[in-house]
């Protein structure tokens, strides 16, 4: 809420994480870029660090198509769209929401192992 938002440099946070994945699907980083970015949209003076978008490889598998380009996601809204993240993509994504310290998409390598 507003209320919250007014309230979190009370709490003396110097960096606020912001999720490439959500803010590229909705409302979208173009959107975010044309109000001033993130910092302008949540009047946050402090540090934004953004993730790559590379854990949704793996909490949105199932809507998730992996390639060696990159990975697409169908809308989990059910609006049949598809939002492509390579590599470049997630950059470009984190500099549209006016990240501080950004990350590089990288592929989640499974942690069982088969034999």
């Amino acid at each position: 809420t507003t209320h919250e938002l007014q309230n979190l440099p009370e709490l003396n946070h110097g960096i606020l994480l912001g999720n490439t994945y959500h803010l590229a699907n909705e409302p979208g980083s173009d959107v975010v870029a044309s109000h001033g970015g993130l910092h302008e949209m949540m009047n946050w003076n402090r540090n934004i660090l953004t993730d790559s978008g590379g854990f949704q490889m793996v909490s949105l598998l199932q809507l998730a198509e992996i390639t060696e380009q990159g990975v697409s996601f169908l809308d989990p809204a059910g609006s049949g769209t598809t939002l492509m993240l390579r590599p470049e993509d997630s950059i470009r994504h984190q500099n549209n929401i006016g990240a501080d310290i950004i990350m590089a998409l990288d592929d989640v390598v499974s942690s069982a192992t088969y034999h």
